[in-house]
């Protein structure tokens, strides 16, 4: 083959190849989701590929009668080259053949049957309940925590609400009586709130733990959810209130909600607060550390939970990672598939390719044959 016919061969190529790059441009625009459901394209691909190669190679024999052009029309000697008014002709003589290889593009395109496939998913969660009881008498000001051990347990209690997204969360306050801070919500902006606002002095002075208990108690005593629990914090032994502890486990158990304890405190003496001065302030000494673990395991245990000692801020949150752990929300599942079928697109354009070929040869190029 002369440089001549070669060159003209490409400008024969390019209205070609520039078809098959805008449609693969719009698959790859559109594919997404996208699944093929039929081989039958190929047959398509392989039509496709032989009509391209006798369009380049031998464009004579594979033309209706009413087109004909001779290269040696279109070029000038081999040694020269053809010029670019001879490619333009020839690019533009192609145009319909172009068409028919879009025609064919789509058809290939809708004979494998494309998909779009949507996956459903249709999910429920086996709810969790949950309340802390927070222990604010004037011990949990100690400073074997870092500020102290209310500053350390809200700090912790409020990552704890940020790994339970999809649970319903309350807080009770207690001290020598106990009052509720956030009723049970999903709002967890409001708990973390509620939390961080939490400040010992608000309520009579002691450590009521029993009331604490039962007043979470009642708090989830009419919930609905397939789980119940209170995460129950102190640092000290029951010293007020009318409720024994033992007595509110008892009530907790019966309304089927678990109850983990959390004694808070080192082992020995902790420098805390031993009285207030003129201004307000506390005085600090060094005071031995007394936590009734023995009631807190059986209040754990009497409610099928568990009780845990935090000697520091770090166990302390490996406490509540534990809690969180036992605790995990269950999730149900459904997952099904929708298809709908996708070659309208394609089978439109198609027609519409063959229609533009057509309206050339009748109109635009019914002059070269005459």
């Amino acid at each position: 083959m002369t440089r001549a016919k070669w060159m003209l061969g490409l400008a024969r190529a390019l209205p070609h190849g520039a078809v098959v790059l805008a449609v693969v441009a719009a698959w790859l625009a559109f594919r997404g989701g996208m699944e093929w459901n039929s081989s039958w394209g190929w047959l398509g691909v392989g039509v496709l590929a032989v009509h391209t190669l006798l369009r380049i190679v031998r464009p004579q024999r594979y033309e209706p009668a009413v087109l004909h052009w001779s290269s040696s029309e279109l070029a000038t000697d081999a040694a020269a080259g053809p010029r670019l008014a001879d490619w333009r002709s020839v690019m533009g003589m192609e145009l319909p053949a172009a068409c028919r290889t879009a025609a064919l593009l789509g058809l290939s395109v809708a004979l494998f049957r494309p998909q779009t496939a949507s996956t459903i998913e249709d999910m429920t969660r086996e709810g969790i309940d949950m309340v802390l009881a927070m222990d604010l008498s004037a011990s949990m000001l100690s400073r074997d925590f870092r500020p102290n051990r209310l500053e350390s347990a809200k700090d912790v209690a409020m990552d704890f609400v940020d790994s339970r997204p999809v649970d319903r969360i309350g807080v009770i306050a207690y001290e020598g009586e106990a009052f509720t801070q956030v009723p049970i919500t999903s709002d967890h902006i409001v708990v973390k709130n509620g939390i961080s606002t939490l400040e010992t002095g608000q309520l009579q002075g002691g450590t009521a733990i029993g009331t604490g208990l039962a007043v979470a108690v009642n708090r989830l005593r009419e919930s609905k959810a397939a789980s119940k629990v209170i995460v129950l914090l102190t640092d000290g032994e029951n010293n007020a209130g009318q409720i024994e502890p033992m007595d509110a486990a008892q009530l907790a158990k019966l309304n089927n909600i678990r109850v983990y304890t959390i004694g808070v405190g080192t082992v020995g003496k902790a420098k805390s607060p031993v009285a207030i001065l003129p201004n307000g302030q506390y005085k600090y000494d060094w005071v031995d550390v007394r936590i009734d673990e023995e009631v807190l395991q059986g209040m754990a245990s009497l409610t099928g939970a568990r009780y845990f000692r935090a000697t520091n801020a770090d166990k302390l949150k490996e406490i509540y990672r534990e809690i969180d752990t036992l605790e995990k929300t269950e999730f149900n599942v459904l997952k099904y598939q929708r298809k709908s079928e996708a070659s309208a697109g394609w089978i439109l354009m198609a027609f519409v390719s063959l229609m533009l070929e057509f309206l050339m040869r009748t109109t635009l190029f019914k002059s070269v044959a005459e």
